[in-house]
This record gives structure tokens, C-alpha cells and sequence, in this order.
């Protein structure tokens, strides 16, 4: 397997980024999970195109090359959601993590919150936190639980159910 190499995210990122959405976004409607990103592809919609331009202007932006291909992303940030209710320590927040389908079950995903938990420690934060939609079948929730992360509190958006997740870094 070839290696996962880490780089900072740039502007340039746009298209490879807002087409991995499209494509998880065609992956979850074939598995009935269109609850979670919609259906209709990101690059269609003008409202997700800005959200994929803020996150490629967000200096919390990592990018996942596997071979020198678009892999997948990690947004990270000190700042809590307005939907996630806020904690009394300074954290380290995913915003986004999401891999290529090309690359899926390659360890990009294990990779990028790797590098979440080791910027954690760099930055002296102890607390890692990420979001994650809890319907479907549960496979999200599980992976992150996978991932060392434990279960906190859920939330609601107009419907859409979050869990949120923690995870300590020594």
C-alpha cells in the first residue's frame, strides 16, 4: 500500500474537495443513507459550494495524498459549532473529516485523525472533539467509536440527529 503523505490545504483544493462530496454524497444515497448529506450532488447546490470554499480557505485545512492523488480532508479548529454544546476547556475540533471513495479502507480517515489527536498535543490540548450523523445504520457512530472516540451528547438541527464525540490526548 502506498503511503499517506500530509500537507496543508490551499484554495487550489476546491475542485478535488467539493467532488469528493459528490461522490459520498451518490455513495450514501445508494446505501439509503441520503439523510445524512442529501442527495443531490454538492456541486449542484450553490449553498454547498460556499460551505467547500470556506473549507478550503480554513488554515485548519489538511489534505490526504495518497500517490500524489486528492485522498481526503481534515478541517481542524479551536472554535466549537453553534449546534454543538460548547465544553469549559480549550479544544481541538474536527470540522470535517471525509475520505475519497477511491480510497476508502485504505487507513486515510484512521491517518487524518492521527494527525488531529498528534496537533492536539503539539497545540497542549487535551480535549479532541468531532461531530457525526447518528442515523442510518449506526456505521458512522461506530466508526469514531472505533477510533478510540467515546459518545457524549446528541443534538438535533431541523431534524438531523448529531452525536458528538470526544476522545483525551495525554
Amino acid at each position: 500500500m502506498s503511503q499517506i503523505h500530509l500537507r496543508q490545504g490551499i484554495p487550489d483544493d476546491f475542485g478535488a474537495l467539493l467532488a469528493t462530496f459528490d461522490d459520498a454524497v451518490a455513495w450514501l444515497a445508494e446505501r439509503g443513507s441520503a439523510a445524512q448529506w442529501g442527495s443531490e450532488p454538492w456541486s449542484g447546490l450553490p449553498n454547498r459550494v460556499d460551505q467547500v470554499r470556506l473549507m478550503v480557505e480554513n488554515p485548519g485545512l489538511r489534505v490526504a495524498e495518497i500517490d500524489g492523488e486528492f485522498a481526503g480532508a481534515v478541517v481542524l479548529d479551536e472554535q466549537t459549532l453553534v449546534h454543538v454544546p460548547p465544553v469549559d476547556e480549550r479544544e481541538l475540533y474536527l470540522r470535517l473529516l471525509i475520505t475519497a471513495r477511491r480510497f476508502a479502507g485504505h487507513g486515510v480517515g484512521s491517518r487524518l485523525i492521527s494527525y488531529a489527536l498528534e496537533e492536539a498535543s503539539r497545540r497542549g490540548i487535551s480535549l479532541v472533539r468531532v461531530d457525526c450523523w447518528a442515523g442510518g445504520d449506526g456505521a458512522l457512530v461506530r466508526y469514531y467509536e472505533s477510533q478510540g472516540f467515546k459518545p457524549t451528547v446528541q443534538f438535533d438541527v431541523l431534524g438531523w440527529i448529531g452525536q458528538v464525540f470526544e476522545q483525551r490526548v495525554d
